[in-house]
């Protein structure tokens, strides 16, 4: 008799993963901001549709072609993944990557516009080759370049709807772009030893982990500078500047604890923190468009 847990290798489950459903929500989540900042009102159900989809297929591919490039590291940095664990051939990876590549363009072609195909595509292929392939093997500020490929959702959620680049969504694009590397560097700290194992050249690993820590407080500085930049601009009002400025504090906070806490936990937690953070901000700028406030 076959045991349940034998049956699973090539289970939807698996390709689900490939498509790492928790940052693809993310990235969706900052796509629909983008949305619906790009008009005063609700924006045309029809485009916010198709342009998730066509966006989010397109993450999804982006994902999956990560998987394969990084299935060697992986069996060391995250070993439970489908390819590591053989739950899929490298050949069932492709076919997988390319459908949902091909779907995404056409969906965003014929039925969105097409600028936020192509940005889209850009995006995937900076993400996907130029990124994975190349930048995170090649240099120390891999994630500082590459964070422009992944900073692009609300930029394409606010083109799917107007079919243009307004400067609110490039704004939207830098914040995000600010955002990454001290986002990613507290695990990249976390994990040193596994990148320096597989010859990963991040930061920490090129560096130390104390000249990151460093990094991380600066960029974090900088971060909530760049985050006053909505309101300074008229994008938005007084709800999204209080978020900005306090949650712009929080991080500087985890960033201190970081230069005085030098373990992993306070790593992860400042990690976890910068997820949260990023969240909550665009949910900030979602609430002020349609509720403003004004001294």
């Amino acid at each position: 008799m076959v045991s349940q847990v034998a049956v699973a290798p090539s289970s939807w489950k698996s390709y689900l993963e490939l498509c790492k459903p928790n940052v693809v929500a993310e990235m969706l989540f900052t796509a629909i901001v983008g949305m619906l900042l790009a008009v005063p009102g609700i924006p045309p159900l029809d485009k916010v549709v198709y342009g998730i989809i066509g966006i989010g297929l397109a993450a999804a591919s982006a994902a999956a072609i990560n998987h394969l490039i990084d299935q060697k590291i992986d069996g060391i940095l995250n070993p439970h993944r489908p390819l590591p664990q053989h739950y899929l051939k490298s050949s069932d990876v492709i076919a997988f990557a390319a459908v949902l590549g091909v779907t995404s363009m056409l969906v965003l072609i014929f039925k969105v516009n097409m600028l936020t195909a192509i940005l889209t595509f850009v995006s995937l292929f900076g993400y996907a080759i130029i990124y994975t392939l190349w930048l995170k093997r090649a240099t120390p500020q891999n994630i500082v370049i590459g964070g422009a490929f992944g900073a692009t959702p609300p930029l394409l959620g606010w083109c799917a709807i107007t079919g243009q680049v307004h400067p609110y969504a490039l704004l939207l694009v830098l914040i995000i772009f600010i955002w990454t590397p001290p986002h990613f560097w507290p695990l990249a700290i976390a994990r040193q030893e596994k990148y320096a194992l597989v010859n990963i050249p991040m930061l920490p690993v090129t560096h130390g982990a104390e000249f990151t820590r460093l990094q991380i407080l600066l960029y974090a500085v900088l971060l909530l500078v760049v985050t006053l930049l909505p309101y300074l601009t008229g994008m938005s009002g007084l709800i999204y500047l209080v978020s900005a400025l306090l949650l712009g504090l929080g991080f500087i906070y985890f960033a201190v604890l970081m230069m005085r806490n030098k373990d992993a936990k306070t790593a992860m937690l400042t990690f976890w923190f910068s997820i949260i953070y990023i969240t909550v901000l665009f949910a900030a700028l979602l609430i002020d468009h349609y509720v403003k406030l004004t001294l």
